[in-house]
């Protein structure tokens, strides 16, 4: 479980295709801190680290990404240079400052605008139509691994479009400082709309 609040920003700097796609995330954490097989979120996807440095080197970490994973988040995603959104598993007793977030992935969204508001960046991102009905004004989602709050829905034609607002110390410290028009971005909807969704499927049949 994660939460939502993202601790380093990672750079891919090494992908190579070994069966799944092993990727090398370089990174300020203490690696010494962190066990093999414990659990990283990157933008918003939960991976296993199933290699690191050395203790006293420089930081980073190996995770083998599936082709089922890549095929559910956003393009481009796993590419070297990329920067990755990062927060290590939350600990029992550690401060929930977001929301509960799984790093399960539920679908990709794109910016559709995004605009300087006062000392802030309003992004609107338009969502796969199958997490409409599990977004609301004022609930909770998850952008490429930020714990963020829905400011407004707006249903139309052309889909559902989410606004959201970026203060300046979360465009400082994750990649939404530089998201652009355009931009392929990893969705999770919030864990109780998640339950929700499946009771709707239920209803349904």
């Amino acid at each position: 479980m994660f939460t939502g609040i993202v601790t380093d920003i990672g750079i891919i700097d090494a992908v190579e295709s070994r069966g799944d796609t092993r990727v090398r995330i370089s990174t300020a954490y203490d690696m010494g801190s962190v066990d093999l097989g414990a659990s990283i979120a990157c933008s918003g996807v939960c991976l296993t680290v199933v290699d690191k440095s050395a203790p006293g080197a420089p930081g980073w970490f190996a995770v083998d990404v599936s082709g089922e994973t890549i095929s559910r988040t956003a393009a481009d995603q796993w590419t070297n240079g990329r920067h990755l959104n990062l927060e290590r598993a939350m600990k029992l007793g550690d401060e929930l400052g977001g929301h509960i977030v799984t790093g399960h992935v539920d679908g990709v969204g794109t910016v559709v605008s995004v605009a300087e508001e006062g000392g802030s960046h309003r992004v609107f991102v338009r969502v796969p139509a199958e997490l409409a009905p599990f977004v609301a004004t004022k609930g909770s989602v998850t952008i490429d691994g930020v714990s963020l709050t829905v400011n407004s829905v707006e249903d139309g034609a052309d889909g559902t479009v989410v606004g959201l607002n970026i203060i300046p110390h979360t465009a400082a410290v994750t990649t939404l400082g530089t998201v652009a028009e355009g931009q392929a971005v990893n969705v999770e909807i919030d864990v109780l709309a998640r339950y929700l969704q499946r009771m709707e499927h239920y209803r349904g049949r």
